[in-house]
């Protein structure tokens, strides 16, 4: 497995993943336009040219707001998640960033858990930040080891 930046050429796998596991699925069209931003970072896990998982994030100084974790469902409780969020952190450090944060479902309890695991701590909730269904965010938030 390795991590490493996402390319424009990997976006149909990514839109394969985005579509089967989000009700409200990012358009091809919206991660081609974050990818071209310099102040974007996106990351793709990779086995024998399968993108198993990816992630991004927005910076803005020296804070990143990650946007997007997503794992294949058929590949998810592996440690995917878990090597995604530290790769990311990792270059985050690199840039100069002292805090990271995200919203996540707050019905989303295993992704809540990976980042728990992952040194993030839970800030407070965004009441009704979900459509489809209707749900309050999460709001979490790390800045140890950043």
């Amino acid at each position: 497995m390795i991590l490493r930046e996402m390319m424009p050429e990997d976006l149909e796998q990514v839109m394969e993943i985005e579509e089967r596991l989000f009700s409200h699925p990012w358009t091809r069209e919206g991660f081609f336009t974050f990818l071209m931003k310099s102040n974007a970072m996106f990351l793709v896990v990779e086995e024998k040219g399968q993108i198993l998982g990816y992630c991004g994030c927005l910076l803005v100084l020296d804070e990143g707001d990650i946007t997007n974790v997503a794992v294949k469902k058929e590949r998810q409780e592996e440690g995917i998640g878990s090597f995604m969020i530290d790769g990311l952190i990792r270059f985050c450090r690199e840039r100069g960033v002292t805090l990271l944060h995200l919203e996540v479902r707050k019905g989303n309890q295993k992704a809540i858990r990976l980042y728990e695991r992952n040194g993030f701590k839970m800030d407070g909730y965004r009441k009704n930040y979900y459509t489809d269904p209707s749900e309050d965010a999460v709001l979490m938030s790390r800045t140890e080891g950043i």
